[in-house]
């Protein structure tokens, strides 16, 4: 996963405290942030908000051919997360078991290691979920 230190320093907000936006105007919340509400436009005042982290399985796979970089984790629990504020985030399931996974299941976001360059290259950190029991 070779990425710039510039776009890694730029995507902390929303990778490392899971910030997205609010519309004051349709009161909509959107993640990834968003700099116009698809829904309002021109006339929706944006403002940012740290979602909470707290949210159920909206729906989940599991990936037995993952992406380059992430053969060593595989197979692994995917999921789509229904936040409490209403917003869907897609993420890594960790510490649990398929057979544990089930829709509506209560999750919380956890914060890990994502990948590496290399051995002594850049760390990348962000957010990935765990089974709240």
């Amino acid at each position: 996963m070779e990425e710039s230190l510039a776009i890694t320093w730029r995507r902390i907000p929303e990778r490392y405290r899971l910030l997205g936006t609010r519309c004051i105007t349709c009161n909509g919340n959107y993640f990834p942030p968003r700099k116009i509400c698809p829904k309002c436009r021109r006339k929706g005042k944006i403002e940012n908000v740290q979602f909470t982290g707290k949210g159920k399985i909206y729906s989940f796979t599991t990936i037995f051919a993952p992406p380059s970089g992430f053969e060593l984790e595989a197979p692994y629990v995917f999921a789509i997360v229904e936040l409490d504020e209403g917003v869907r985030v897609t993420a890594q399931l960790v510490d649990c078991r398929e057979e544990d996974v089930k829709i509506g299941s209560i999750v919380r976001m956890v914060f890990r290691r994502i990948a590496e360059d290399s051995d002594e290259g850049l760390l990348h950190y962000g957010f990935k979920f765990a089974l709240v029991r």
